[in-house]
């Protein structure tokens, strides 16, 4: 893809300034990619960037991507994902502007990216969801969250080598049992936590959600044991989770990354 094709843009958000990136092509669908985490839009190891050109090339759709405020070349402070629904408000506004020949905009987020876009797309103009293993851990501990350790002693148990490291002293003792107590524990979803507040959100969405898993990865399995809980029921009604067989967060692997863009593509198209 040539380089005219891709330009930078600026636009406000609550007396900021955010930096956005727009790959140009002339469908009438396009995706904005909100980044996750504290990551700038390029993504990591520039995955974002490789996949907003593919899609532009290959699909003829428009992809926008930005920095939130404090996060790249975005000025203001981060406050993390909790406190972003200004700055997706604000890019979806810019991706209008910036293309004018969209008519529909699909947005993709990976971990709290997936759950702050469940949160605030209402009012935004965002046409469907694409969410990536939404993120729900509150953490207490240094410890991975308890569907993940009890996933992944469902494994190691399967595993003879295990029994024979734990009889030959090569597990820790101590870890091993605050993983037990921890993985024992029932999954906790009052009203104010955020796997509460991200069903609420899913069950009340006015758009599309296309839900995407990588069956392996922590917070994916996380979600999963949250999604079987009772308050994700309006959910499950209207949206079902689709898994990718990798343990990989971010999609990483060539197959991966074609996987997740035959999702994107299908999105698009709907």
């Amino acid at each position: 893809m040539g380089a005219r094709m891709r330009r930078l843009t600026s636009f406000p958000c609550a007396g900021e300034t955010l930096v956005g990136t727009l790959d140009q092509a002339e469908g009438a669908t396009g995706l904005l990619i909100v980044s996750g985490g504290n990551e700038v839009r390029s993504g990591a190891h520039r995955g974002m960037a490789l996949l907003a050109q593919k899609i532009a090339a290959e699909l003829g759709a428009p992809v926008f991507r930005y920095d939130r405020r404090g996060i790249g070349d975005s000025t203001g402070e981060n406050h993390g994902f909790e406190s972003s629904g200004e700055d997706i408000s604000a890019a979806a506004a810019a991706f209008r502007a910036e293309a004018p020949n969209l008519t529909r905009i699909v947005a993709f987020g990976n971990c709290d990216a997936a759950t702050s876009l469940a949160m605030f797309h209402k009012g935004t103009g965002i046409d469907a969801l694409v969410l990536a293993n939404p993120w729900v851990i509150e953490a207490t501990d240094d410890l991975p969250p308890a569907a993940a350790i009890r996933a992944r002693y469902v494994e190691r148990l399967k595993d003879p080598n295990e029994w024979l490291r734990l009889a030959r002293g090569g597990v820790h003792i101590g870890k091993l049992f605050k993983g037990l107590i921890k993985a024992s524990q029932k999954p906790s979803q009052p009203p104010a936590s955020l796997p509460a507040r991200l069903a609420q959100a899913l069950g009340s969405a006015q758009a599309p959600v296309a839900l995407l898993l990588a069956k392996g990865d922590n917070t994916a399995i996380a979600f999963r044991d949250a999604w079987n809980g009772s308050v994700y029921d309006a959910a499950r009604a209207n949206m079902l989770p689709v898994d990718c067989d990798t343990s990989s967060h971010s999609f990483a692997s060539a197959s991966d990354k074609a996987w997740l863009f035959e999702r994107l593509r299908e999105a698009l198209a709907s």
